[in-house]
């Protein structure tokens, strides 16, 4: 007999979720591979502009340059729109210092005063020209992203109608459509780089700035763009993903009216291209832009035409998107077979170092010029990572209240600190560690007394505050409560390893619990703040750290002379009427500290018999009481 060896639950709970993920990522890889538009759109925006800021401001390489028609120039020309006859000068100007070619950003729609237009055609004439027309589009015969003959020219933009320049500036100048393509934010992401006009291909004025400037005419491509020896990549409908280099300025820029009263340096205008269009304040059109919530066009359309000629604009073509939906269908497949690890904390660890890793290779390529998605594969990676991952966290619910509730138990009969320690590293002091340590002990004065006269329940009143005010002091100097003993502590730094600044802390502690100590006995009643004052004890050395106890019941411990000592300082307070002992050993080793604040008191250096123990040491009495 064949005995059938069935699959476990949890195994087709993860084949089902293999299959779920493959078909949820397959969905929209291929909505992503057909530039369908939709609301990941807007993430992957925001995400873009995340790269941009982490990415951080580079400088726009040499080769074009912006003149601008600014305040200063409107004011030279008395009006604006400026006059056709001002604008031929600006023009001559420009030409007279030799630059590649002149992109006029300033719509030349409207006939103007015969002169002054036959003064600017022969100021065109004089030098390479482009100059804009503007596309108008109707939102209801836009044409759908995912529409694409094998050329690619059937995704291109159809805009209803363009609006040319006047017929004889279009005589002596190439042309170019200046639109650009934003988000729904109003950011511009793309330059379109061709627009299809009732079935006649126009450049876009970018690229027909850049091929003046190369002196050839652009050759098309599957997603590519080809400019004499450059190849550049464009999106669908050869559109050209902008980079940004900065905020408004990235781009060097001077006054238009600069050129005219012949102020240019020879090198500001030879051999590149000139964007003239408007910055001046309030005129022009201006857009929001990963760096800048206010730019120019003018700079963004120079932005277009530097990435064109420098070809470093973001790449991202048929290829990029076909891998983002590649990953997109394997980031669900492996992320619910990482989950179906067997432990489940290092399946999402994986799961997030997945994701982790996706993101950092994005952000690394787009550093490159790459342009991958990251909302696309997270978008269907983390569905199905939070479906699965709750399935199995449901399953595991029972383990997880359980060891919750015995961590709680023990939270509260250890100190949090060494929960935390003991968490972590469950061997932690198992085998004893001799090294220099600061033991601090504190008690009040007069306690058994006040403890008579208030009895057992005001006493644990009294007591819970009075740890309570320790344990605030001791945590904030990261010190550590090993032992409470009535009305006193026994306080270590030093775990849960030595550090330089360890006696320095505990110096500080033991002033502050001074201070804290007298402010709160102050505000008690008279019972009890006439008849209590504290004690505060510190020494510095050498100490055994280990564990105490039986196998069943452990507490952590110091032992050795350190702590005897420390412990006998409170001895040396009481006879001495003193608030604070410490030894040299600890004011030393705190204040060889380079940076260490230490509190300046009164001192009294004595040296002082220690009970039980052979020799004497120096100490420091501080607020003596009369």
């Amino acid at each position: 007999m064949i005995k059938v060896l069935w699959p476990s639950n949890r195994a087709i709970l993860t084949l089902l979720f293999v299959a779920l993920g493959a078909v949820w990522g397959g969905f929209l890889g291929a909505r992503h591979i057909a530039a369908v538009g939709s609301e990941l759109d807007r993430l992957e925006n925001v995400s873009l502009d995340w790269r941009h800021t982490l990415g951080g401001i580079r400088e726009a390489p040499r080769g074009v340059v912006i003149a601008a028609i600014d305040d200063e120039t409107i004011a030279r020309a008395g009006s604006f729109p400026i006059s056709r006859s001002m604008l031929a000068r600006i023009v001559r100007s420009l030409a007279a210092g030799d630059p590649q070619v002149i992109a006029v950003d300033v719509l030349l729609l409207d006939p103007g005063p015969p002169d002054a237009d036959r003064e600017l055609v022969e100021a065109l004439q004089s030098t390479k020209t482009v100059i804009g027309a503007i596309a108008v589009f109707d939102p209801k015969k836009a044409v759908p992203r995912g529409e694409q003959a094998a050329d690619g020219t059937a995704a291109l933009p159809r805009p209803t109608q363009i609006l040319w320049p006047q017929w004889q500036f279009r005589s002596v100048a190439r042309l170019g459509v200046t639109n650009v393509s934003t988000d729904y934010s109003g950011v511009p992401r793309y330059a379109p780089l061709l627009f299809d006009a009732n079935g006649m291909i126009v450049p876009s004025m970018a690229l027909a700035t850049a091929g003046a400037a190369l002196n050839t005419d652009p050759i098309l491509g599957k997603d590519v763009v080809k400019l004499g020896a450059r190849a550049v990549d464009t999106d669908l409908g050869y559109n050209l993903a902008l980079r940004f280099y900065g905020p408004r300025g990235s781009i060097k820029t001077f006054s238009a009216i600069r050129a005219v009263n012949g102020e240019l340096d020879t090198d500001d205008v030879r051999g590149q291209v000139v964007v003239l269009g408007s910055m001046a304040t309030g005129t022009g059109d201006s857009f929001a832009t990963p760096f800048d919530r206010v730019t120019p066009g003018v700079e963004v359309y120079a932005t277009a035409i530097s990435n064109l000629l420098a070809g470093d604009a973001l790449t991202r073509n048929g290829f990029i998107r076909r891998v983002d939906a590649f990953v997109a269908v394997a980031l669900p497949i492996l992320i619910v077979l990482l989950l179906a690890m067997r432990r489940l904390s290092i399946g999402l660890a994986l799961t997030a170092l997945a994701f982790g890793s996706w993101m950092v290779l994005v952000h690394v390529a787009f550093m490159q010029g790459y342009w991958f998605s990251i909302v696309v594969p997270i978008c269907a990676g983390v569905p199905v990572a939070l479906t699965y991952g709750t399935t199995r966290l449901w399953m595991e619910q029972f383990v997880a209240r359980r060891l919750a509730s015995e961590k709680d138990a023990l939270r509260r009969f250890q100190p949090l600190r060494l929960v935390e320690l003991l968490t972590k590293n469950p061997q932690f002091l198992a085998s004893p560690v001799l090294q220099n340590v600061a033991i601090v002990f504190v008690d009040l004065s007069g306690f058994t007394g006040v403890a008579e006269s208030l009895g057992p329940a005001w006493t644990r009143e009294l007591l819970v505050a009075l740890h309570g005010l320790i344990e605030t002091v001791t945590t904030n100097q990261q010190g550590l409560v090993v032992d409470y003993m009535g009305d006193g502590a026994m306080i270590v730094f030093g775990l849960p390893g030595p550090a330089p600044d360890d006696a320095s802390r505990a110096l500080r502690a033991v002033v502050q619990l001074r201070d804290s100590l007298s402010v709160w006995l102050a505000r008690l009643p008279p019972i009890a703040r006439d008849r209590l004052a504290p004690r505060v004890g510190g020494h510095f050395g050498p100490a055994i750290l280990s564990r105490l106890g039986t196998a069943s019941h452990q507490h952590i411990a110091a032992t050795g002379d350190t702590v005897n000592v420390a412990s006998r300082l409170l001895e040396i307070a009481k006879d001495r009427h003193a608030e604070i002992v410490i030894s040299e050993d600890l004011y030393r080793a705190a204040t060889d500290v380079p940076g260490a604040r230490v509190e300046r008191r009164d001192d009294i250096v004595a040296e002082v018999n220690i009970r039980g123990r052979a020799h004497p040491i120096l100490v420091r009495i501080w607020e003596c009481r009369a």
